[in-house]
């Protein structure tokens, strides 16, 4: 089983890289803004109360994603591992994912902290088209993630390894780099 966690600003390319890591790996790829963004679509009370917070750019609540994300890492495509994508993002998220594996003795084996510059990932939001992708609310993301999720890296830094990988260059070059890493940790 190999876990990993992807963790990054918005617009930085998580989901690009983790398609490939999803193949080469054979791991689930659970994208937590995509399950959000399912409820909603299918209108669930989840989805519901999802969309009011994400309308502001802000973050849903964590229980309601814990629960979710709880059930996920349970099913079938799971066993030989997955990748978070978007998840953990602030450090009550941490703490309960911990709580979640320890219960499931699974393990993470790897942080991916992939970043770019504001101006960048303003650019690719904005060109991505998505309804909550406005220049306003993207700011408000970046600022969000800036001051919620940076200070998870520090709650795992003496626990898991972790790779920082700036997003730059093609999605294949930045991948490159992400790969050798892994592989010396996949050993």
């Amino acid at each position: 089983m190999f876990n990993i966690i992807f963790i990054g600003a918005p617009g930085v390319g998580k989901g690009t890289q983790s398609a490939f890591i999803e193949k080469d790996y054979s791991i689930a790829h659970i994208a937590t803004g995509d399950m959000l963004r399912k409820n909603i679509e299918d209108g669930t009370e989840l989805g519901k109360t999802a969309k009011s917070y994400m309308d502001k750019g802000e973050l849903v609540p964590d229980s309601l994603v814990i629960d979710m994300l709880n059930e996920r890492i349970q099913k079938d495509d799971c066993k030989n591992g997955f990748m978070l994508d978007g998840f953990p993002r602030t450090m009550e998220q941490a703490k309960e994912l911990d709580k979640i594996l320890a219960k499931l003795n699974h393990k993470i084996d790897a942080i991916i902290d992939i970043y770019a510059s504001d101006e960048i990932i303003i650019k690719r939001l904005l060109n991505r088209g998505r309804a909550d992708d406005n220049e306003e609310t993207i700011k408000n993301r970046i600022k969000v993630f800036e001051s919620q999720s940076k200070p998870v890296l520090d709650f795992y830094k003496d626990k898991v390894k972790i790779i920082k990988i700036e997003s730059v260059g093609t999605p294949e070059e930045v991948y490159a780099k992400i790969k050798k890493e892994l592989d010396l940790i996949k050993k």
